[in-house]
């Protein structure tokens, strides 16, 4: 089955004479919004249940969750710490929470069941 793809950007690869990280193939206002959703959503999870795992595929997912990781422990004033789970999976978490995976929980990618945008992105995670 062949599909069609409308306004659809090619984001150049990086090459040798092109060193740093490559340019993300959302426009400005795209990555801005992008970022704020993940800093209340994925943060929402963290101040709920100390953690939470996300798939991050590209070198530059995986950047926006790094810078993601230091701007919430910037807001809440506590190290957040961020760490690759396996190949396509970032896992984001609160000193106390290293060892709480939440695989053997049933946990999947993303934010937790019932923890959206009302759920307080601007406290910071009970411990």
């Amino acid at each position: 089955m062949t599909r069609d793809l409308y306004n659809v950007r090619y984001a150049s690869a990086p090459t040798s004479a092109e060193p740093g990280p490559t340019s993300t193939p959302l426009t400005d206002d795209e990555e801005h919004r992008a970022r704020t959703t993940l800093f209340h959503e994925l943060g929402d999870t963290i101040a709920a249940q100390g953690w939470v795992r996300f798939p991050a595929h590209s070198p530059e997912e995986r950047r926006r969750l790094v810078d993601l990781a230091r701007r919430l422990g910037a807001h809440w004033g506590l190290e957040v710490f961020i760490e690759a789970e396996d190949q396509c999976a970032m896992r984001l978490y609160v000193a106390g929470y290293e060892a709480v995976t939440g695989r053997e929980q049933g946990a999947g990618y993303g934010t937790a069941e019932g923890h959206g945008a009302a759920a307080g992105h601007g406290t910071a995670p009970q411990g």
